[in-house]
């Protein structure tokens, strides 16, 4: 029995230990702001077009271009 209780004494001394030190990083450390920049491919911004434009996609359900695509 001294072996169990001499084991579960060791635990509780690390884990109070590990504990205590996750204490006083939470309490002493302070994260300092900074700016982030994400970069975001312009093909999930502006998806590329497919399908014929004049007709129209149906798996979109975009609809046939009116008029003229002459510039």
């Amino acid at each position: 029995m001294p072996t169990l209780f001499r084991f579960l004494v060791i635990c509780a001394v690390i884990g109070g230990s590990i504990y205590g030190a996750m204490w006083a990083l939470a309490l002493f450390v302070s994260p300092q702001p900074r700016e982030i920049t994400i970069r975001i491919p312009s093909e999930r911004i502006n998806p590329p077009v497919t399908g014929n434009p004049v007709t129209g996609n149906p798996a979109t359900g975009n609809p046939p271009v009116t008029g003229s695509l002459k510039q």
